[in-house]
């Protein structure tokens, strides 16, 4: 995720980055604003329109277009913002069921420095390897600490055998004597609640908008854009051209964006930065449980 100054108005404004917009829409705007011209050129040059003429009454039914558009697209912008702002609270709540976890497990377990520091490592690991699940990328991760051994017993559901793993540690303890059946039962609801935010993220991934509604947009907007300079070149002439290719940059960098955010796990500019938060759990288990 890109950091920066929410107050810095003027480097917001004049920064370009990898993810923005006109980098991504600029050839095609080239395109847009050749067709501009070439219905420019048609109608005020070959065929000589004007104001009276019928051609100007499709501003009426362009107009009407537009509203219908402008609805589309705020209801698909709120909807992929409410994916990526669902997936940062999921992650949120990952940090604080770790820290409470990891609090919980080093009262009960003062002392016995060996099982806290199985646990920690299992605790620190999870975040990572959750970040690396939901990402498409399949390389290794750079972590502070080898954790290789625990990697390579994974087979399939990464996450879910690490929190098996935590599961056995768990009743391992219990039968040792070393926690109660009541402190066993609070840990073991306790720790469902990592399941809980990987199930929810896995949800948010594997279900994606359906692609009919996608498709539409983006057909709606281009039949839009290209009917912007049939309707209006008669009354506004040239000027039409930049205008045509702002409105189709403004329209078109909408649906980008909500597409870019719509799967907040795919480690891209504007995603939650999983890796971050995971090395943030990992520093946060660390001077919790205090292992070495």
């Amino acid at each position: 995720m890109r950091a920066y100054n929410t107050k810095n108005f003027l480097k917001i404004l004049f920064s370009l980055h990898k993810s923005d917009t006109l980098k991504i829409l600029f050839p095609t705007m080239i395109l847009v604003g050749l067709y501009s011209y070439g219905i420019a050129y048609l109608e005020l040059e070959y065929l000589h329109l004007n104001s009276k003429s019928k051609v100007s009454n499709v501003g009426l039914i362009h107009s009407l277009l537009g509203f219908v558009l402008s609805l589309l697209l705020v209801f698909r912008t709120n909807t992929a913002y409410d994916r990526w702002w669902e997936g940062r609270k999921l992650w949120g709540k990952l940090v604080n069921d770790t820290r409470n976890f990891a609090i919980k497990v080093t009262i009960l377990l003062e002392g016995n420095t060996k099982d806290i520091h199985q646990i920690a490592r299992y605790l620190k690991f999870f975040p990572h390897f959750l970040a690396k699940h939901l990402s498409k990328e399949s390389t290794r991760l750079a972590l502070d600490e080898d954790y290789s051994e625990i990697e390579k017993s994974l087979k399939q559901h990464g996450p879910s055998e690490i929190i098996t793993l935590l599961s056995h540690k768990l009743h391992q303890l219990k039968k040792d004597g070393k926690i109660s059946d009541v402190e066993m039962i609070y840990l073991d609801t306790q720790l469902s609640g990592f399941l809980d935010v990987c199930g929810a993220c896995e949800r948010i991934k594997n279900t994606p908008i359906p692609y009919s509604y996608s498709s539409f947009v983006k057909k709606f907007i281009i039949l839009y854009v290209l009917a912007l300079p049939v309707a209006y070149v008669i009354n506004i002439g040239m000027f039409m051209i930049p205008l045509t290719v702002f409105v189709y940059y403004v329209l078109m960098s909408l649906e980008l964006i909500a597409e870019e955010i719509e799967d907040p796990f795919n480690n891209d500019e504007n995603d939650i930065p999983m890796e971050t938060i995971a090395q943030n759990i990992e520093k946060n288990v660390h001077q919790i449980m205090d292992t070495k």
